[in-house]
This record gives structure tokens, C-alpha cells and sequence, in this order.
């Protein structure tokens, strides 16, 4: 790397050259540098140096930086969780609709919401965030059966409340599988449930980038369903065991794969939910089941 005598702009010219990219040179320079245009310090051209030779070795920009932007909030990232993707940020674009939808229907400045593999808690706080003031009563549980994923949901709860403090007094997580976590009393008490699960065949795992394949394999991969759908298995677990939980007029916001909405479609209607569609995501891709009882 030339010496400490560049300006930002020809920085993010040299490490966008060794990089093949100028937006991720940018991003890592901010990062390191903040708002500083001179005066740049030795020590940042030695972790500038660092982080474009991990790169280049493959790891995934968000894991290098440890954090990244989901929807309204900035969350830790790290190898114990799925990196947040856009997909799952219009998911939760159609829960937050639905949930409107919902709570103006029965004028209720309460609602219980559960995020059903949470992760990094990225659609939880998330939700909470977004909606959290304009229904001070709302409950938000996110569950996982992964405890090191839970640890950073637990951690991006923190950090998103110095901003939000009405999060922290929302938001909760707990270990378990699925709706495994969540007590038997709140059965036919959620008002939404949203859920982005693996769904990723085993079959297709070597044909993900590179870097998908850095993520957690357990976040990642899931069985095929009943009727042979590739990595369908845990999307149909939350479709069928859902309308246990949900209240009368509750509802279900589940990511799923494109290949996989013919399938979810069917076992949401066998599950006894009245009105079913899939949502595009901005690709034209069906992403989102929405299934209301």
C-alpha cells in the first residue's frame, strides 16, 4: 500500500483498485476513518491494510466491519448469525403492514408479536423500532435454539436501545426451538408472527457464493418438506404450528424461497388460514407468505 500521504479520494481509489470495488473501499474507509479527510494516522493505514487482505480473502464485508445497517438500525454482525439481507427487510415491510392492518382493525394499542429464529434479532428489534411508539403496549419476543445467536440479539438490543430506549422495555429473547421457547399461555394470544427460517436445500449449498457459505450452516440448511420441496422442512413446521399460537385474527409473515410458494401456499390453506398471498420481494421474486386466520 503507498504511503501515508494520500488523500481519501485517491484511498478509495487505491484500496477500490485492490479490492475490484469501489463502494466496499468506501465503506471499510469509512469505518476506520469516520468523517477524517487529513491527518490520517499510521496506525489506520496498518487496520485499512488489514481489513482489504481479509477481504480479499474472502470474508464477508459485514462480518469484517462487525456491524451493518438493517431498514432504521445498525446492528452487530458477526459469525454467529446470518448477515441481514434486503430481502428480509421488504419481510418485514409486509409485518409491519400487517400489523397495522391489524391493530387499526380492533383499535388496539396493544400487540404481541413473536420472531419465530431471530438471529441477530434484526426483524424483532426491527419491529420495534419502527412501530414500537405508535403502539406503546406492544410486546416483542424473538426466539431462537441457538444461544450464541441469542447473545448478539441480546447485545443489538442493547445497542439499538441507546436510540430507542422504548425497545428495551419491548423487546425479549428466548432459547428454543421455534415456538418451543414461548410458554404454553400465550397460545392464541399473538397477534403476529413472523419468521425468516432456513430454507436453503442441502443439494444447493454448492452452488451459494462463496461467501454465503462463510454464514452459519445451522442458520442456513433445513430438510425437505412433506412433499419433497427442497429445504421447505422448517418453513411448513411454523406454517402448520402457528395458528395454535395466534390470536382469532392474528396472522403469519414467513420468508420463504421463490421455488417454495406453490408449497407454502397449500400448507398454510391445509393449516386452516382463510387469506393467503405471497409478496414479491424488489426483485420480483415471491419472498413473504402472508397467512390470516
Amino acid at each position: 500500500m503507498k504511503t501515508p500521504t494520500l488523500t481519501r479520494k485517491e484511498l478509495i481509489d487505491d484500496l477500490g483498485t485492490r479490492l475490484g470495488s469501489r463502494s466496499e473501499a468506501t465503506w471499510i474507509i469509512e469505518d476506520v476513518l469516520g468523517s477524517r479527510t487529513s491527518s490520517i494516522p499510521n496506525d489506520a493505514f496498518v487496520r485499512l491494510n488489514e481489513l482489504v487482505e481479509r477481504r480479499i480473502a474472502g470474508e464477508p464485508l459485514q462480518y469484517l466491519l462487525g456491524h451493518w445497517s438493517f431498514r432504521e438500525i445498525d446492528l452487530i454482525v458477526d459469525g454467529r448469525v446470518l448477515i441481514p439481507r434486503p430481502e428480509t427487510e421488504q419481510v418485514v415491510e409486509v409485518a409491519l403492514a400487517e400489523l397495522a392492518r391489524t391493530t387499526a382493525t380492533r383499535q388496539k394499542d396493544r400487540a404481541l408479536v413473536v420472531d419465530i429464529g431471530t438471529g441477530s434479532g434484526s426483524i424483532a428489534l426491527s419491529i420495534s423500532a419502527e412501530a414500537g411508539l405508535a403502539i406503546p403496549g406492544m410486546r416483542v419476543l424473538g426466539t431462537d435454539v441457538d444461544a450464541d445467536a441469542l447473545e448478539l440479539a441480546r447485545e443489538n438490543l442493547e445497542r439499538v436501545s441507546l436510540d430507542r430506549p422504548h425497545c428495551r422495555e419491548q423487546v425479549e429473547f428466548f432459547v428454543g426451538d421455534l415456538f418451543g421457547a414461548l410458554g404454553e399461555h400465550l397460545k392464541g394470544q399473538i397477534d403476529l408472527v413472523v419468521s425468516n427460517p432456513p430454507y436453503v436445500d442441502a443439494s444447493e449449498w454448492p452452488d451459494l457464493d462463496p461467501e454465503v457459505r462463510r454464514e452459519p450452516l445451522r442458520a442456513l440448511l433445513a430438510l425437505p418438506g412433506s412433499d419433497g420441496t427442497l429445504g421447505f422442512g422448517l418453513v411448513e413446521h411454523v406454517v402448520e404450528s402457528a395458528p395454535a399460537w395466534l390470536s382469532d385474527a392474528g396472522v403469519l409473515v414467513v420468508e420463504i424461497a421463490p421455488h417454495q410458494s406453490a408449497a407454502a401456499l397449500l400448507t398454510a390453506s391445509n393449516a386452516g388460514f382463510r387469506d393467503l398471498f405471497v409478496v414479491p420481494d424488489l426483485a420480483g421474486r415471491e419472498r413473504a407468505l402472508v397467512a390470516r386466520k
